[in-house]
């Protein structure tokens, strides 16, 4: 495998910062470096949609969620219900922002980004909780914001995927409320396991063992009583699940896990998708404006969310 040279120089630029050891480091500050990372990157997403901020129901109350339509889209088209990347630790609607404009500008659907509670100060199920309680919401609320109840997907990226594979498995059952479509980017799948990728590539390519560990430190869902709510890896039966689009990247360390589930999800009788794009590093979705490749990705699964939700 070859790195994207755009990768390899952003990660070359970073190795030069010299930085304290990430456990002495609250989340606090962990936050604000990542949401002034991202505003620098956030630059040449679509501004021509309908962007508007919602209160959407939390597992304790209302949370922030944001929708997103096209431009000159149809009063009712199909939704995606979004969880953004972070480790549940980091990220908010900002710091996906750039991403969530893409994808709906070319897929032509509407996307609701939801704000869910974030560990240490809300640990785990807090998140599950709230990604449970907006995806009911959007469903149940689907009239309100120019939505067919019938074509709603649920999608995320890393811990946001980890999230919407969760809600996929929390609807399998639901009479009432059926998605139509799951989008794994990059899905860590459960919250410890031993895969080569996770040995290869604990260090050097943005997502490290580190920063997994710190993630999880926080999260503290290892050794809850309820932790298999958070761990779709560990589902022996993933039949009936709505159809799924899993894209991973070949320089990040939960690629294997993406890929496994979306080969068990098949075997299932699932119709899944796996794609890996091998130059790229995890969390890539959300840097169009480090590499133009990203952008074609990005593309790639707006068509596959568009076809599920037409």
């Amino acid at each position: 495998m070859t790195l994207d040279p755009h990768f390899r120089a952003m990660l070359d630029a970073a190795a030069q910062i010299e930085m304290p050891p990430l456990a002495t480091l609250p989340p606090e500050m962990i936050r604000m470096g990542y949401v002034a990372q991202r505003a620098g990157l956030d630059a040449g997403a679509p501004k021509d949609l309908t962007v508007r901020d919602l209160e959407v129901a939390g597992g304790d109350g209302p949370i922030k969620a944001r929708l997103y339509a096209p431009k000159d889209a149809p009063a009712t088209t199909g939704v995606m219900v979004y969880f953004h990347g972070g480790g549940f630790v980091i990220g908010d609607l900002e710091t996906h922002d750039d991403f969530m404009r893409r994808l709906c500008a070319a897929s032509g659907v509407r996307i609701v980004a939801v704000d869910y509670r974030l560990a240490p100060e809300h640990p785990f199920p807090a998140a599950h909780d709230d990604a449970l309680a907006a995806t009911r919401w959007v469903i149940d609320n689907a009239a309100s914001i120019g939505v067919d109840p019938a074509r709603v997907a649920v999608g995320g990226c890393s811990a946001g995927g980890n999230l919407a594979a969760c809600m996929a498995l929390e609807f399998r059952d639901d009479p009432k409320r059926k998605l139509a479509f799951q989008f794994l980017a990059y899905p860590a799948t459960a919250m410890e396991q031993d895969t080569q990728s996770r040995r290869d590539l604990a260090t050097g390519y943005v997502l490290t063992a580190e920063v997994m560990e710190w993630f999880a430190k926080h999260f503290a869902a290892i050794g809850h009583k309820d932790a298999r709510r958070a761990e779709p890896a560990h589902v022996e039966d993933l039949s009936g699940l709505p159809p799924a689009f899993v894209a991973t990247a070949g320089f990040d360390p939960l690629k294997d896990e993406g890929r496994v589930y979306a080969e068990r999800m098949k075997a299932a009788g699932v119709k899944a998708e796996h794609i890996e794009y091998p130059s790229f590093v995890h969390d890539f979705y959300i840097m169009a404006a480090v590499s133009p490749a990203v952008v074609g990705a990005i593309d790639e699964a707006a068509a596959r969310l568009k076809a599920a939700l037409a």
